[in-house]
């Protein structure tokens, strides 16, 4: 079995998922990239050497090679490319392909009603829809949007990111954070408004009220880091909050793994989260928008995480303040957020899945779910009832 992976570029994100596949597969496995990676994602520590990945083909470079795998291999895992007529090539051959897609009206599903939209929908989507072609959701609102426009119907399932996932030695889990009785928390992303880091800013001067012995992380560049900072200065809690600016991602992991709580506080516009993977990886007990893609695919409220929802502050900082005076519920979190990534939402996981999946599509022509997890069925979940305007930032993307 030939499975290929088409995607814009291949980066940290992704590396841990192909990794899995090639250790499996071989020199049957193949990752397309098809466009050099934007420099703003390479200064943020993104890039590969896609050199040294011996599963990687460049189309850039090599594009008769790269068209031969998209149209001849078994299976094709369809990402975004940029390239809508290398996807339609693959599909008009009547393969097995699975889509992988984050939201398509994220910004407000009102979209769907446009006739230039439906046009488009209708030549990328659903003129497939009783074709081979499955829908990977990389998100808990995905499946909604493509259910509004009737495509891939009982063909749509669970999918993510799966960045690397660390197992610990019960003894290194235990003292990777302190048990001094001073609260680590960390924030950490690019500081753009639809990410509300500020958020994180007014916590600390809550906690600092209330006389919380802690000490909060601030990980990440952008528009918003000068007015986070003078933020800092004006509320006085300079002296319990540290600003790192842009780290590598091995050394953001670094300080979520010292971190108690972890602040994820993306809105709707947000499509996965990958920091919320590797926040839980790493034993943090996480206070997470239920806005974002990843959440209501990851934690379970109350039990591995605790979620607010609509974008509320007061729930956010009511969730984050419990979790802060209450040290056995927070450990008792961290610890269930660690199982559900090494256990269910990881790389490997994913990877046994998608090929069990794969072989189910080739050998019997019947696509059977994951019980849980990766590759279960993505239902149809409403997105959040937030306020849909494009008013928030200029740097989305």
């Amino acid at each position: 079995m030939t499975i290929t992976f088409v995607s814009n570029y291949i980066n940290h994100h992704q590396i841990p998922f192909c990794n899995a596949m090639y250790h499996i597969l071989g020199a049957d496995f193949h990752f397309v990239q098809t466009q050099p990676m934007a420099q703003e994602r390479i200064q943020m520590g993104w890039s590969a050497d896609t050199g040294s990945i011996p599963y990687v083909s460049l189309l850039y470079e090599d594009e008769a090679g790269c068209r031969d795998l998209i149209q001849n291999s078994d299976i094709v895992l369809l990402g975004w490319s940029g390239h809508e007529e290398l996807d339609r090539m693959r599909l008009q051959t009547g393969k097995p392909t699975l889509r992988i897609s984050e939201r398509i009206y994220r910004e407000g599903q009102w979209k769907a009603v446009s006739p230039k939209g439906l046009v488009a929908k209708y030549r990328e989507h659903f003129r497939y829809r009783k074709k081979p072609v499955y829908l990977l959701c990389s998100g808990a609102y995905v499946a909604s949007d493509f259910h509004l426009i009737h495509c891939y119907p009982g063909k749509m399932f669970r999918w993510g990111y799966f960045p690397e996932t660390v197992h610990y030695r019960e003894n290194e889990f235990r003292d990777m954070k302190t048990h001094s009785g001073t609260i680590d928390l960390a924030w950490a992303g690019r500081m753009i408004t639809l990410k509300h880091p500020e958020y994180a800013i007014r916590l600390a001067r809550t906690l600092k009220d209330a006389k919380f012995d802690f000490r909060l992380h601030m990980v990440g560049d952008g528009v918003m880091l000068n007015t986070l900072q003078q933020m800092a200065r004006d509320e006085k809690v300079t002296d319990v909050v540290q600003f790192y600016g842009a780290m590598e991602p091995e050394k953001v992991r670094r300080v979520m793994e010292q971190a108690h709580i972890f602040l994820f506080t993306s809105n709707y516009l947000e499509g996965w989260g990958a920091v919320v993977n590797e926040a839980m990886n790493s034993g943090c007990a996480v206070v997470a928008s239920g806005e974002a893609g990843a959440v209501p695919f990851l934690i379970r409220d109350g039990e591995n995480g605790l979620v607010y929802h609509d974008g509320s502050y007061g729930e956010f900082e009511a969730k984050a303040v419990y979790l802060a005076g209450h040290p056995l519920e927070r450990d008792r979190i961290g610890r269930k957020a660690y199982d559900t990534i090494t256990m269910l939402w990881n790389a490997e996981h994913a990877a046994d899945e998608l090929l069990r999946f794969c072989r189910g599509i080739l050998e019997d022509k019947d696509a059977v779910p994951a019980e849980e997890g990766p590759l279960s069925r993505a239902e149809v979940i409403a997105p959040p009832k937030a306020v849909r305007t494009m008013q928030e930032d200029n740097h989305l993307h």
